[in-house]
């Protein structure tokens, strides 16, 4: 399994950002896909997934009506399209896969290298 994040940078509040993530080894239709986030000194925390199986999205709060999950089979990619982006956003993006069903979400403890999104007031 390999996942790989691209698309970080440095912009400003209000801006947009469109982070990739390029998956192989597994079958994407079989798990699920999310982007988690981890700002200096707290916790990594979920921002987003998709579901492989049936395209189903979650967002977290904080993110929910300024960021897109999405995802492009053909070209085994996921992308989080992030908008009208906030100082809070601030932090290293990281996707990994995992197990989404009716009854259970768990995450695999797979990573890439994460990718920088910094944004200034």
């Amino acid at each position: 399994v390999q996942l790989v994040e691209s698309g970080g940078g440095s912009v400003q509040t209000g801006g947009s950002l469109r982070l990739s993530c390029a998956y192989s080894g597994f079958t994407f239709e079989e798990y699920g896909i999310a982007w988690f986030r981890q700002a200096p000194g707290k916790e990594r925390e979920v921002v987003s997934w998709i579901s492989g199986s049936d395209g189903a999205t979650s967002y977290a709060n904080s993110v929910q009506g300024r960021f897109t999950i999405s995802s492009d089979n053909t070209k085994n990619m996921v992308y989080l399209q992030m908008n009208s982006l906030k100082p809070e956003d601030t932090g290293v993006y990281y996707c990994t896969m995992g197990i989404v069903s009716s009854v259970e979400v768990t995450w695999f403890d797979t990573w890439g290298q994460g990718t920088q999104v910094t944004v200034s007031s």
